[in-house]
């Protein structure tokens, strides 16, 4: 096997990293400042926006779209294949809060991005996927509930019912990533048209809901571990109360949204993997840092025993993980998500719980400081354990593993 990135992702690389050390890095600092000064805490700071026109510049733009649709604009996406993109967003991951979102990265962006070019009509993707291109306006995605399990899916009920023309949404929603965005504009909502169909897996479909139509309410923002999560655009529990739009915002056909859904998840688990990755760099780094810089009982960190180990085990499992994600979107690229359906639930398992072992030991090596914020470990670690229950639970995924595994016996 040839381990070696090819000349493109190492020219992106290199070009990625000088833009994270030039400018990503410096502004996490200012970011902060920015928005304290804010009318709405859920306002772009400017510096962000100064990022986005920097990445745009330098063509670090988009570089999540590996598929392009037959889109012929550069600005679309840099052409990436998911081995090529692997290396990148791990790079992103070590600012996973401004890096992504400079480079117009960021979910749900991105995942509400390839639903509308995969299975978005024409003027769907003029409507809404061009200016989400663009970095014009934000998105959110509708599923989870919080009155069913929504770690089945086909438990959701909100139902979207036609009459006539228009189709009708009446539901509950929490946890919609980006809803708190002022610059979100248009919600994918995930209901069921048919909850009597035979087959739970085509009760559901998805349309589109423009953020200013009458009946929808964001009604607060939802916290994670305490964080309120601004970067993303929060996380809002959203009513949709006889929500109406044309017939002509389904996306796809009737029936299919937990196919769709599907789609849309399996790069998302792979994208957070990636980042999750770069994160743990960060604390590696972070724990090394630290480790040479303070002494207890007469000698420094560096040189104690356990701290050794932390920072040794965290490499190795590194450079699992790293592997790994890279054979996945190997596979992603050259048999498909189906046929890497095994690698994709293999690495949201491993990599979300080693990531945030990795960072509960470097929060334990910087003391108090780890838990507070002047460093960037504590904010990190609830993203990465917020992974293990997003995109399906770590137990989803370890339940259809395992019977694809006992498959072979049986």
């Amino acid at each position: 096997m040839d381990f070696a990135f090819d000349a493109r992702t190492e020219e992106l690389r290199a070009k990625l990293l000088a833009f994270m050390e030039e400018h990503v890095h410096p502004a996490e600092q200012v970011v902060e400042e920015q928005r304290a000064l804010l009318a709405s805490p859920w306002d772009t700071p400017s510096v962000v926006e100064e990022l986005k026109a920097e990445a745009r510049r330098q063509g670090l733009w988009n570089l999540f779209f590996v598929d392009q649709h037959s889109l012929p604009d550069a600005e679309h996406g840099a052409g990436l294949t998911n081995l090529q993109y692997a290396p990148l967003a791990e790079i992103t991951g070590r600012s996973p809060q401004l890096a992504p979102t400079a480079l117009n990265c960021a979910a749900p962006d991105t995942g509400n991005m390839e639903v509308l070019a995969q299975f978005g009509t024409d003027e769907q993707r003029k409507q809404w996927l061009e200016p989400l291109l663009a970095g014009e306006i934000r998105s959110a995605f509708a599923m989870t509930e919080p009155e069913v399990a929504s770690s089945d899916a086909t438990n959701i009920t909100t139902l979207i019912e036609r009459q006539g023309d228009e189709y009708v949404v009446s539901g509950r929603k929490w946890y919609i990533s980006g809803a708190m965005n002022p610059d979100c504009k248009v919600f994918i909502v995930m209901g069921k048209t048919d909850p009597d169909a035979s087959d739970i897996r085509r009760q559901q479909s998805m349309v589109l809901v423009p953020r200013d139509t009458p009946g929808l309410e964001v009604r607060r923002a939802m916290k994670v571990y305490g964080y309120e999560d601004h970067y993303h655009g929060g996380h809002a529990e959203v009513v949709f109360d006889d929500v109406r739009v044309p017939v002509s915002n389904l996306i796809g056909e009737e029936g299919g949204g937990f196919a769709i859904a599907q789609a849309r998840l399996g790069p998302g688990r792979i994208h957070h993997c990636m980042r999750l990755i770069g994160m743990a760099e960060r604390a590696i780094e972070l724990m090394c840092r630290r480790a040479v810089s303070r002494t207890a009982f007469g000698k420094p960190l560096a040189q104690q025993g356990v701290v050794q180990e932390w920072i040794a085990d965290a490499r190795v499992a590194v450079e699992q993980l790293r592997l790994l994600v890279l054979k996945t979107a190997w596979l992603m690229d050259t048999v498909g998500n189906k046929g890497a359906h095994t690698e994709i639930q293999s690495i949201k398992i491993a990599t979300p719980r080693a990531v945030v072992d990795i960072l509960d030991r470097a929060v334990q090596l910087h003391g108090a400081g780890g838990v507070s914020q002047d460093f960037p470990l504590a904010e990190l670690w609830a993203g990465a354990r917020t992974l293990q229950l997003a995109d399906g639970p770590d137990e989803v995924h370890q339940r259809s593993l395992a019977r694809r595994e006992l498959k072979k016996y049986v």
